[in-house]
């Protein structure tokens, strides 16, 4: 028997079954960056779209998506430990189609947000898919696989501006809403086709209904509250009762954990130190790094007009080809943090991220004015959001088994995504404080700019500081894998 076990398989039998790996993996990095791709494109066309529907609300074109995905995040991670994780894949993307298709067709602005809201659930898909890789594939291609996974994030940040300038020129925001419905589609087909059923499952149970609308009422109470903070005022009576709503949702919500038979999050898991600090940590950092895309493309492609607004004005295609440098350094530290994943501890090379991220804006937050002080800025700052991005997944692997990888990647995803919406509505609040409205949309000067990027960089750094919580993980080359069960 371990002779039959240990046998290297015939040549045509390995060909295929590389060719097969090859298959699956294009097909899970497209789920996966298309995540971030869909994320990229809306902060590129977030200017033209407020402009088209003379809107003060901007900021929930972007935040809706995120809002939604949050709230059905935990349900879908947890159905897909229970029925399978590919049959959830299907779903998320099918469901994210019909949203992008709404939002394209959209004539007013709230019936595009309510396609946004439905297109958001399509955010479940990524730590699906990176809890498949860690099932499906063996030992030597789990590394490899997510590495190029997490990776592609810089081919997202290289290729996006360039796609979304083209769309915008030539076809305006509309374009880029029905290239997000086609892509959706491409994505349902690829997971259909190529990607197989995980043999790893929860083996049983039921689903914690409770608890989940806790957390996603929780949550996007809170959410609220901090976005129309500054409209009800911060003190008002109004935004009390929803931060103090959200907060005895939140603790019900731990309490009901710990008593129910089959929780959203299991408590003997997340109680462990190991886990809870990878996740707080990789959340805090990566979260606040996803929310500077509102500040950034806000700064670039918002005209300037004098009194109102200080932005560079830049079109997508010129916007695209100051990135390039900048994304390109992205895809430098996803790829070298992928390969030294096995070599270095992760912890160091997420604290080396953070700090590079922060350096790079801190910087901006005065250089910004030229396509030369964006450069600049954003070499620094790109290594160090490709390192960050990069090691966050695979610090998941390292500090849990195979069967609570999908519960695992939902928890850190829930975590980035709330970071990331509480930042970026903490960034539109801070950036209106120094600015105006014409015409019913909302345009910000150069201190509100300088401002969201402070506030980018303070967020990064408690991500930093919180690095030294965590113990000494395994190496990713000790993880256990699926097909090692």
């Amino acid at each position: 028997m371990s002779q039959t076990r240990t046998a290297a398989p015939p040549a045509e039998e390995s060909s295929l079954s590389t060719a097969r790996n090859v298959l699956v993996v294009v097909a899970l990095l497209w789920t996966v960056q298309l995540v971030a791709l869909v994320a990229a494109l809306s902060g590129i066309a977030q200017a033209d779209v407020a402009i088209h529907f003379r809107t003060t609300e901007i900021a929930w074109f972007t935040l809706m998506t995120l809002l939604t995905g949050t709230f059905f995040l935990p349900f879908a991670v947890k159905a897909a430990a229970l029925f399978g994780k590919k049959k959830v894949l299907l779903v998320a993307t099918g469901l994210g189609f019909v949203g992008d298709l709404v939002a394209a067709v959209a004539t007013d602005y709230r019936t595009l947000l309510i396609g946004r809201g439905i297109a958001g659930i399509y955010a479940a898909t990524a730590p699906i898919a990176y809890a498949i890789t860690r099932d499906i594939f063996p030992r030597r291609w789990v590394g490899l696989a997510s590495g190029i996974m997490a990776g592609g994030v810089g081919l997202v940040a290289f290729g996006g501006p360039f796609l979304a300038g083209w769309l915008l020129d030539d076809y305006g925001f509309r374009g880029v809403l029905w290239f997000m419905a086609i892509s959706t589609c491409v994505s349902f087909v690829l997971v259909a086709l190529c990607v197989p059923e995980s043999p790893v499952t929860g083996g049983g149970g039921r689903m914690d209904w409770i608890g989940g609308l806790l957390l996603g009422g929780g949550i996007t109470a809170l959410v609220y509250a901090v976005g129309e903070g500054s409209q009800w005022g911060w003190s008002s009576g109004k935004f009390l009762a929803y931060i103090v709503g959200s907060a005895i949702a939140l603790v019900v919500f731990l309490l009901v954990q710990r008593r129910v038979a089959e929780p959203l999050f299991p408590p003997a898991m997340t109680r462990r130190r190991p886990v809870w600090t990878v996740l707080l940590a990789t959340s805090v950092a990566a979260g606040s790094l996803n929310a500077v895309g509102v500040v950034v493309q806000l700064l670039v492609l918002m005209p300037a007009i004098p009194t109102v607004s200080d932005g560079l004005g830049w079109s997508g295609e010129h916007n695209a080809i100051v990135s390039s440098p900048i994304s390109a350094m992205i895809i430098v530290g996803a790829v070298g943090t992928g390969w030294l994943a096995r070599r270095v501890d992760a912890r160091i090379l997420l604290g080396i991220g953070a700090a590079c991220a922060v350096v790079g804006y801190a910087i901006g937050t005065h250089l910004h004015h030229t396509a030369g002080q964006i450069i600049e800025m954003g070499l620094i700052a790109g290594l160090g959001t490709g390192m960050v991005v990069a090691i966050a997944p695979i610090m998941i692997i390292e500090v849990v088994t195979p069967e609570e990888q999908a519960l695992a990647n939902g928890a850190q995803t829930l975590g980035l995504g709330v970071a990331q919406i509480i930042v970026s509505q903490l960034a539109f609040v801070v950036m209106a404080q120094h600015g105006a409205i014409l015409k019913g949309t909302q345009f910000y000067l150069d201190q509100g700019f300088t401002n969201g990027l402070w506030l980018v960089v303070g967020c990064v750094a408690f991500g930093a500081l919180l690095v030294p919580l965590i113990p000494r993980p395994k190496r990713l080359a000790e993880a256990e894998v699926g097909q090692a069960v």
